[in-house]
């Protein structure tokens, strides 16, 4: 008998159909996270679930259900911030996730904001739309031009390089970075700076790529916001409470920095009214891997390391 498996959003055809050859699958139809009982359900009705971002598997949610059926959370996705993955462990869980094949997708995102905030391209096609635009002229929306500046990646990983080496490749940046340990190769000439100030106070970009969690949760604060000269950005393309939401706004406000971009938030879908009133800051709805191959790839990694895990071997993503 093919193990139950639980698919929580839908997926593009050819994963479900791929996990449809290993599983007994209950695909979901909904594109909202599960909600309580949802949850509950997935640990007592399933052998497996394919869950992902929004799917909020809590400490509460395995004390709720001491015994679960369920034995493997196939995460669709590289962040697992939504899965408790000590407590998880202790109920005799395994938890995999998806690195690798959004790294080149997220960081194109990156860039896409950098450029979009940078040269004001969100604030001028919404000028054009408007039909207020009057015409060209030499000092009409003159924005910071990326060229040969410095950017301050914060998160030095797989992202973090990808997003490194398209800095310095594509637009001769200086690349300076912070992380919480040291990189002995960055993949392009790169410093390391001793802190995460440093780097703040260095770049014209700052680039937020650091997994989320409680650890990185606030990292940029106001504090770190305040170390940035007032002509830099900030670019947020890792999970949305990594930056305080409300102290970048105050900044954003006060023109403390020049402009912002960012595909992720605080508390998703919800974007504050006083963040989408802002002319200096770009707002995308979490693009950062929306591209069907990419997706696709997603999820047969997720697919590849449930059927590892049932076929009693190691799965290839463990976390």
């Amino acid at each position: 008998m093919k193990p139950h498996l639980l698919v929580t959003r839908p997926l593009p055809d050819p994963v479900m159909t791929a996990v449809r050859d290993s599983f007994d699958v209950v695909g979901r139809e909904s594109t909202a996270p599960l909600d309580h009982d949802e949850l509950e359900a997935s640990l007592r009705d399933f052998d497996a679930v394919l869950p992902t971002l929004g799917d909020l598997y809590s400490a509460e949610l395995f004390a709720r259900v001491p015994a679960p059926r369920c034995r493997l959370l196939a995460n669709f996705g590289v962040g697992y911030n939504h899965i408790d993955v000590a407590a998880a462990r202790a109920a005799g869980i395994v938890v995999t996730n998806t690195p690798g094949a959004v790294t080149d997708a997220t960081a194109d995102i990156a860039i896409t904001l950098m450029l979009m905030s940078a040269r004001r391209a969100g604030e001028g096609e919404r000028l054009v739309r408007a039909r207020q635009w009057e015409g060209w002229h030499p000092t009409q929306m003159l924005g910071l031009h990326v060229t040969g500046k410095t950017a301050g990646i914060v998160g030095m990983g797989r992202i973090g390089k990808a997003i490194a080496r398209r800095c310095h490749l594509g637009f001769g940046m200086r690349v300076v970075f912070h992380n919480r340990s040291p990189v002995a190769d960055a993949g392009v000439p790169a410093e390391q700076m001793p802190d995460l100030t440093a780097v703040m106070a260095a770049a014209d970009v700052v680039l937020v790529a650091v997994p989320g969690g409680p650890a990185t949760r606030h990292l940029i604060d106001a504090a770190a916001l305040a170390a940035m000269r007032p002509q830099a950005h900030l670019v947020n393309i890792a999970r949305g409470d990594v930056v305080d939401e409300a102290a970048l706004i105050a900044a954003l406000e006060a023109r403390q920095i020049a402009g912002a971009g960012l595909d992720v938030y605080e508390n998703e879908p919800d974007v504050p009214a006083r963040l989408r009133a802002l002319e200096n800051v770009v707002l995308l709805p979490h693009l950062g891997t929306a591209a069907l191959e990419v997706r696709t790839a997603m999820g047969m990694m997720a697919v590849a390391n449930a059927t590892a895990f049932f076929a009693g071997q190691e799965p290839p993503n463990r976390v």
